[in-house]
This record gives C-alpha cells, structure tokens and sequence, in this order.
C-alpha cells in the first residue's frame, strides 16, 4: 500500500469518525447505531 492510499483511507476513518461523532444520541439509534459502535464502523468504512 503506497503512502497516498494510506494517508487517504486515515482521512476517510477520521472524517467517518467526526461525523457519526457530531450526530446525537438519538440520531445514532435511529441508524441502529451506538456510539461505541462508531470506530469499528468507520474501519469498515475505509475497509471497502
């Protein structure tokens, strides 16, 4: 893996993790989503 796609998968993680980070509570669980679920969701994110 070269450095570019490194550094634009952590990107992709750290914008994942800001996002879902910003949403409450509420909309979290309306996603089907907890909050400790948030950094295993933005893995699979980059992941794909």
């Amino acid at each position: 893996m070269n450095v570019a796609h490194s550094f634009n998968n952590w990107r992709k993680y750290r914008r994942t993790v800001s996002e879902l980070g910003r949403m409450s509570n509420r909309s979290l669980n309306d996603l089907g989503i907890e909050r400790s679920d948030i950094q295993r969701i933005a893995r699979e994110s980059v992941a794909r």
